[in-house]
């Protein structure tokens, strides 16, 4: 484990990834001096202010990406402020996120980022610089999974299976926001109050051990119109069992990759099955959908996730362990 930081006179830094680690202990990040980037025609510069480290941010440094790209510069996720492009946007205030982002281009955990003018969106007054850096990735894959399925609607039945998780909060909160009654499932303690615009039922799977009933229990039989599956395999029949006729279960990852598939209750059922993958959407897609969600983050029915933890680029094998280590803490870096 070695993090080596180029002591220059240079202020501006860029973390540096040059080929694939078998582990984390393994892995070499470099701090290296950044100077800041010219942007090519309708592209735009901006100085970063916070990213966070997602957990994909950190496996695709260990090559568990396919599509990653050596050497580059990872981070997916970004807030910070226009210092160059567009003569319109310079001073202004940004967010956003991109599955190329730190993948397949130069990444967000640096001073400076290097944008198409088509990726700059306004981020939402009233939520911090470190807020605004740490909800791209979670609120992109959640808002994604349910544009792809028909957005919740009032009446509604919602299922977030993995609710602990941040695309799980995330895909509560925008349920929630939209009017749908929210069910959801976690493993450990995690009350919701505050953290959604509406009430929200939680099922504790360590006490229930069919949760699929449970569910249809407390929808008088009826069952979920839209199941949120983060987890993927640990819940797939549960989440079977769980649907409503005529719908729909979302996927955006799993332990196993085969399961056992009834083909009869799936048709039997009418139900549709939705996989969302956020790699496959750059950044131009990625804050399109961000500055969908913005109205909600200003008025307050949708809520940024608590930053627990800043680091400096210094310190980024102390926030990639974290995150690795399956911590719920939100973090960030502060290039």
């Amino acid at each position: 484990m070695n993090v080596a930081a180029m002591h220059t006179t240079h202020t501006s830094r860029a973390l540096r990834v040059n080929e694939k680690a078998a582990n984390l202990d393994a892995l070499q990040l470099h701090a290296s001096p950044q100077a800041e980037p010219t942007p090519p025609p309708s592209h735009a510069v901006v100085r970063i202010a916070a990213a966070a480290v997602n957990p994909s941010d950190v496996k695709a440094t260990l090559g568990l990406m396919p599509q990653a790209v050596w050497p580059r510069t990872p981070g997916r996720d970004f807030a910070g402020t226009v210092v160059s492009g567009p003569s319109e946007w310079i001073g202004r205030e940004v967010y956003g996120s991109g599955g190329d982002i730190g993948i397949t281009r130069d990444g967000s955990h640096a001073r400076y980022l290097v944008l198409p003018e088509q990726a700059l969106r306004a981020k939402p007054r009233g939520i911090s610089m470190d807020e605004a850096g740490a909800v791209g990735v979670p609120f992109v894959t959640a808002y994604e999974g349910f544009r792809r399925s028909g957005m919740p609607q009032a009446g509604q039945t919602v299922l977030v299976l993995g609710a602990n998780g941040k695309v799980g909060q995330a895909a509560v909160q925008l349920a929630s926001q939209a009017g749908a009654r929210v069910i959801a499932v976690q493993r450990r303690a995690g009350p919701f109050e505050g953290f959604a615009s509406g009430p929200v039922d939680v099922i504790d799977a360590r006490h229930h051990a069919d949760v699929g009933a449970q569910v249809r229990e407390l929808t008088d039989g009826r069952g979920a119109h839209i199941v949120y599956n983060t987890v993927g395999s640990a819940y797939f029949e549960a989440a079977n069992k769980a649907m409503a006729k005529g719908a729909t279960q979302i996927f955006i990852a799993t332990h196993e990759r085969a399961v056992p598939f009834d083909i009869f209750a799936f048709y039997r059922g009418m139900h549709t099955y939705v996989g969302i993958d956020s790699l496959a959407m750059d950044c131009i897609a990625s804050t399109a959908q961000l500055d969908a969600m913005r109205e909600g983050f200003e008025r307050g029915t949708l809520k940024p996730f608590p930053v627990a933890r800043s680091f400096t680029l210094d310190d980024a094998i102390d926030a990639y362990r974290l995150v690795l280590s399956g911590s719920t803490d939100r973090v960030v870096l502060r290039p």
